[in-house]
């Protein structure tokens, strides 16, 4: 990008020197500028991804602001923690695009972006002059990202919901006990996903565009998410013509791999090779399990599960979660105890993952979740907190209406 842009900190933008907008250290996407016109969880996760890389990221948001804001509780300070939890990073304004004037900003926004991103219902920003034809027609360059819940052709018409794809998809078919309903996760577990793969697509064009000179459309579906994210499960069926059933916290091709019971609480142990099985019994002070002919071998191993199963529990009882997870661990035997997520953040404390970082500073500083990349010579940096509705709206207004942008 060559065309100036509002300052709103003093950051220096990596690829040409200026003042950037967003107030924190240049990381590797300095210099990008993304429209984010994208709304709840799939998009939003994925622009915040590309804020914390550097990435000049503009928030679109229609007048009532991104649903999210208002999926509560839980709170902070009067603020939904859903919408605090992908949002940090970006700038916010709110543009009616029923409006002449607001589409006509939307559509220059869209003509000065590297990136735009979008998960309106297919089609649905075409009457606005911001669909992909329309857009590349101005901005040549663009890597224009859609995310749909079935994709842009006979799946179009069906709105697209994370519990849905949990549903269609069979990931529920999976998940649950075996002889209770099913359930879904814990989680918008593929809303996540598609926003990962809309971050890959997204990067793979922008190198493409690198090579080339073009831009081009990204489309991502959370069905096809799911479909690739079952990994296992999704190849029993296709390569090996088996549907998959529910079987609790039990893994269909390795054991152990589940909940065991101790003197007090679950642990989980996840020995997932025969080197691992060795260790776990040589720890558990019955070697002689590890070369019985029924337990040698992992698919023995699975095959005679139930058999294996109560001689494990049995001197998995004489201690705590907590002591058989250190002696676990320290001969390389993955396991651990199942926690809340305070917990789990404890954890990464301990390890040293520093997990929560503040977006933003002073006042306006807000506790997020860090970034799950690290980079040795391109540091992550979190410069803005998540921004209120239409909090740099006159500034972007502005610029959008006064300076002379030269594109992507």
């Amino acid at each position: 990008m060559t065309d100036e842009r509002p300052v709103f900190g003093q950051a220096t933008d990596g690829a040409s020197g200026e003042a950037g907008p967003t107030g924190g250290t240049a990381g590797p996407l300095a210099g990008l500028l993304v429209a984010d016109f994208s709304r709840v969880l799939a998009g939003p996760y994925a622009t915040m991804l590309l804020a914390d890389l550097g990435a000049d990221v503009v928030k679109v948001e229609g007048p009532g602001g991104d649903e999210t804001r208002t999926w509560m509780p839980p709170v902070r300070e009067g603020v939904s923690t859903y919408y605090l939890g992908v949002n940090r990073g970006k700038r916010s304004v709110a543009l009616d695009l029923r409006d002449d004037a607001d589409a006509a900003l939307g559509r220059e926004l869209a003509r000065r972006a590297d990136v735009l991103i979008e998960n309106f219902k297919p089609g649905g920003l075409a009457k606005f002059g911001l669909d992909y034809a329309s857009v590349s027609a101005a901005n040549p360059a663009v890597v224009y990202a859609s995310i749909s819940g079935f994709g842009s052709g006979k799946g179009a018409h069906v709105p697209g919901y994370d519990l849905m794809v949990q549903a269609i998809s069979g990931l529920m078919s999976l998940t649950g006990d075996p002889a209770g309903p099913p359930y879904r996760a814990g989680i918008s577990v593929f809303d996540v996903m598609a926003g990962n793969h809309a971050v890959i697509g997204i990067l793979a064009a922008l190198r493409h565009r690198d090579a080339t000179g073009a831009g081009q459309h990204v489309e991502v579906n959370l069905l096809s998410s799911a479909l690739t994210g079952l990994v296992n499960h999704s190849s029993a069926f296709v390569a090996g013509a088996t549907v998959p059933y529910r079987m609790g916290n039990a893994h269909p091709s390795v054991f152990p791999y589940e909940p065991l019971p101790t003197a007090d609480d679950d642990i989980i142990i996840a020995a997932a090779n025969d080197g691992q099985f060795r260790r776990l019994c040589e720890v558990l002070d019955i070697p002689e399990v590890s070369a019985d002919p029924r337990f040698a071998r992992n698919a023995d191993r699975t095959a005679n599960r139930e058999e294996l199963r109560p001689v494990l529990v049995e001197r998995l009882r004489t201690r705590t979660a907590t002591e058989w997870f250190e002696a676990l661990v320290a001969v390389g035997v993955p396991c651990g105890p199942i926690q809340t997520i305070d917990g789990g953040f404890a954890m990464a404390e301990r390890f040293g993952l520093a997990p929560v970082v503040p977006a933003g500073e002073g006042d306006r500083a807000i506790p997020t979740t860090r970034h799950p990349i690290r980079f040795s010579a391109s540091p992550v940096s979190y410069p803005l907190p998540p921004p209120e509705l239409d909090e740099h709206g006159a500034e972007l207004r502005k610029w959008l209406s006064t300076q002379e942008g030269s594109g992507a």
